[in-house]
């Protein structure tokens, strides 16, 4: 049977290589998880918080309790993540963790008060939600970290490079959809973290040119000709113009109707959420563990900090030599198992020749019991009978020849 051809589609459709854009390999991923009490409230706040970070994150992420921490570190290098952040919930509060993986820092807060998208975008007269603002990262905002301290420098970098750059040269306006704006606080030292969505409307224009560009239907019962529609005169105060300084000149052409290069817009912002008020407790310059950079409420000596290095240092000691130890048992383990593999095998081809020597011995003690048999017999003829047997009588016959079939043709 011949070899069946390839259908058209198949061949128009060759298969391409899937190799993934450098700039998303190099973009920073993240991972959201929460740990501790699994109430319903830190649950809905870690996929909100997964919806912030959207769309270099693991939306759908499934972790379980027995997922520990090196389980997510693992996979981190071949799934490109760079942080992570950890909800969780005890007795006394709940806590919010960013770390950078996979050999830290780790920055500790402690959260204040929340509040859910839901509740957010239910409170809001004017809501604005889109799936297309989530399908680019979103703007980071910082204020008020340039304080004295290796804390506000941690804070700014950790925050800063948990999104991908922005490159001012090359960025498309349009997909500026949302931003994060973190506001640290003087006086009580808390964090506000806030997720806006971004609106670029332009200005100049009346509710009713408003309605046109924008595609909408307006109601032109009221009115006799369309030129009373267009020309009609400017709403209430609660309808006019936002604030002159909101205003800005658009270098580029933007997605919205309306916004055209070198024209001038209003910025205007909706909030989505999550909120988060949060309070810095501590920094490890480890993954969850190490030395401690910063702590809010616990300050060591300097006798007390060299006593905890030291102590530190002896237990990275021990468990080097540990996991060294455990190398080497591992290699003599699989050395005593090849051994003994070896020695098995020699063992049976050994069995199998004394076996096959065996057979051969049996088989010619065999043939020597039954020819001195048959001499038996022919004597015990004669001495009875008187005269020795026929020649054919006691001999052993002769074994048939066999031929194959082409012999016999």
């Amino acid at each position: 049977m011949g070899r069946r051809k390839k259908g058209r589609c198949v061949r128009n459709n060759k298969k391409t290589e899937d190799v993934e854009d450098v700039s998303l390999v190099t973009a920073p991923h993240s991972f959201v998880i929460h740990r501790g009490l699994s109430t319903e409230h830190v649950v809905e706040l870690t996929k909100d918080f997964r919806r912030v970070m959207e769309p270099f994150t693991a939306t759908d992420l499934k972790e379980r309790k027995k997922n520990f921490l090196k389980d997510f570190v693992q996979v981190a290098g071949p799934l490109h993540v760079s942080h992570i952040v950890i909800f969780s919930c005890t007795e006394r509060g709940m806590y919010l963790k960013f770390g950078r993986m996979p050999r830290g820092p780790t920055l500790s807060f402690k959260v204040n008060d929340f509040t859910l998208a839901r509740d957010v975008i239910s409170s809001m007269k004017k809501q604005m939600v889109f799936t297309e603002a989530f399908k680019h990262s979103p703007l980071v905002i910082l204020n008020q970290f340039s304080g004295e301290g290796l804390q506000f420098k941690l804070m700014a970098s950790m925050f800063q490079n948990m999104f991908p750059a922005i490159n001012l040269a090359t960025i498309n306006l349009s997909n500026l959809r949302r931003c994060i704006c973190l506001s640290y606080n003087k006086d009580d030292k808390t964090i506000d973290f806030r997720h806006y969505a971004i609106k670029v409307v332009p200005v100049g224009l009346t509710k009713s040119v408003k309605k046109l560009v924008q595609a909408k239907i307006p109601n032109l019962g009221k009115c006799k000709d369309f030129e009373d529609f267009v020309k009609k005169p400017a709403v209430s105060d609660s309808e006019a113009e936002d604030d002159p300084d909101h205003h800005v000149i658009l270098p580029q052409k933007l997605s919205s109707r309306g916004c055209n290069e070198d024209s001038k817009s209003a910025i205007r912002l909706y909030e989505i959420g999550p909120r988060i008020n949060m309070s810095l407790i501590k920094v490890e310059d480890g993954l969850l563990e190490g030395q401690v950079l910063f702590h809010e409420f616990i300050h060591k000596t300097d006798e007390e900090v060299a006593a905890l290095e030291k102590a530190r240092a002896k237990k990275r000691k021990a468990k080097a030599l540990a996991t060294q130890k455990q190398e080497e048992n591992k290699k003599n383990k699989e050395l005593k198992k090849e051994e003994h593999k070896n020695k098995s095998l020699e063992g049976m081809k050994r069995k199998k020749k004394e076996s096959e020597i065996l057979l051969q011995k049996y088989a010619k003690e065999s043939e020597k019991v039954h020819e001195s048999d048959e001499d038996d017999d022919a004597q015990y003829y004669e001495e009875e009978v008187g005269e020795k047997p026929d020649r054919d009588l006691f001999t052993k016959k002769p074994k048939r020849m066999k031929f194959s079939k082409d012999a016999k043709k």
